[in-house]
Parts: structure tokens; C-alpha cells; sequence
């Protein structure tokens, strides 16, 4: 398993984007199978899956996994965790991206409100919800 998310990975970054899709996916079929789905380890694949359909613009597929890893991170890490935030973060993006504006101020706004709680004010992930909330409400006007 580990090895085929290193390959993703590899290709990720490199910007390869449709070749890093198989193995993500199959890497998170196998972690489903063995480590289970409340696994964190499964939560990062499905994270990482979600990212890679984002970047592609698969922005249906992207909020649906993203939607699924949220709920599944709120449940297994707790609403607080950092993890849970940048899912949080992450789905406010897809929602962006899709003209989904309402929803994603709405989404902005609470995970900037738990960052603050959590990292702080100066945080570097606190700053990018400021950021993101920022661009949400110059878009809608």
C-alpha cells in the first residue's frame, strides 16, 4: 500500500495528476479492505484522492469524497483536529470552484473561527482561511 502512494505521491507532484489517480485509488480500496474506513490512514487516501479530482477539475467527484472525508474525520478525530479543519478547507475550495458560493462562506467561516480557536490567530493555516474567506466574499460582491 505504501508503495503505490508513493507512486501517486511522485506523480502528484510532478503535476501528473491523471497518472497519480489509479494508484490513489487503488490504495484507498486496499486500505479500506485491510485497515478499515475510520482508519486515519484511509482518511489521508481519501483526503489525497479528493485533491488530485479537485486539481482536475472532477469537482463533483472531488465534493463528494470530500464530503465523505469530513463527516468520517468529524467522527473519528473530532471536530477540532487539524485534520478535520483542512477537510473543512478543502471542501469550501470545491465548493468555490463550482460557484457554490453561499455554501463555501459558510464553510470559510466556520473553519476559520475553529482554526483561530485551535492554532491561533498567526497560524499559517488560520491565515489561509482569512484568505479563502476573503476571496469568497469579494466574488459574491
Amino acid at each position: 500500500m505504501s508503495s503505490m502512494g508513493n507512486l501517486a505521491y511522485a506523480y502528484q507532484q510532478q503535476g501528473q495528476l491523471k497518472k497519480a489517480e489509479m494508484p490513489q485509488e487503488e490504495t484507498l480500496k486496499l486500505r479500506k479492505e485491510v485497515l478499515g474506513e475510520f482508519h486515519p490512514h484511509t482518511l489521508s487516501s481519501m483526503d489525497s484522492l479528493a485533491a488530485t479530482y479537485q486539481k482536475q477539475e472532477q469537482l463533483e467527484k472531488a465534493e463528494m469524497l470530500e464530503e465523505e472525508t469530513l463527516k468520517l474525520r468529524k467522527e473519528v478525530l473530532g471536530k477540532l483536529h487539524p485534520d478535520t479543519l483542512s477537510s473543512m478547507a478543502n471542501l469550501a475550495v470545491t465548493y468555490w470552484k463550482q460557484g457554490q458560493l453561499e455554501k463555501a462562506e459558510m464553510l470559510d467561516k466556520e473553519t476559520l473561527k475553529l482554526r483561530k480557536e485551535v492554532l491561533g490567530e498567526l497560524h499559517p493555516d488560520t491565515l489561509s482561511s482569512m484568505s479563502s474567506l476573503a476571496a469568497t466574499s469579494q466574488k459574491q460582491g
